[in-house]
């Protein structure tokens, strides 16, 4: 994608999407689209639309947000000294979106990591849709 492209892309983004992935933001916990949703799919970037998690690596972690024990490709990863903490910012690498924190402390049979994730950076492909949506490539994942 064109940064022409994502710039119209980011033009027709909810405020809170705006905020959140090109302003370093954060949705409130307990609240958002994705924290308690687990249906199959796939979670791309709201943004560029690069697949980012599967719904196979989410879990229910209790933090408020969407927590994925492992991204599908790389991240951009960044160091985050923030609101008085050392965190581990993600970030999008097509687009460069903010999408949220990783931490350690995930699931140790899963790797022990837990990717905190806010649902406006997000959009979700449910499997019956991943094909007409240009992501047939991934059904596969779907397929066990």
């Amino acid at each position: 994608m064109s940064n022409e492209n994502y710039q119209k892309e980011i033009a027709t983004l909810s405020p809170l999407s705006y905020e959140v992935t090109q302003k370093n933001g954060t949705e409130a916990p307990f609240t958002n689209t994705f924290d308690h949703h687990f249906e199959p799919g796939l979670y791309v970037d709201i943004v560029s639309g690069e697949p980012l998690f599967t719904s196979l690596d989410k879990y229910d972690s209790g933090c408020g947000w969407p927590a994925f024990t492992k991204p599908i490709g790389k991240l951009n990863e960044k160091r985050d000294q923030t609101h008085g903490m050392e965190r581990v910012e993600v970030r999008s690498p097509q687009a460069d979106s903010h999408l949220g924190h990783v931490f350690t402390d995930g699931p140790v049979d899963k790797g022990g990591l837990r990717y905190c994730i806010n649902s406006a950076a997000l959009r979700f492909v449910p499997v019956a849709d991943l094909e007409k949506e240009g992501y047939g490539d991934y059904a596969n994942l779907f397929n066990d």
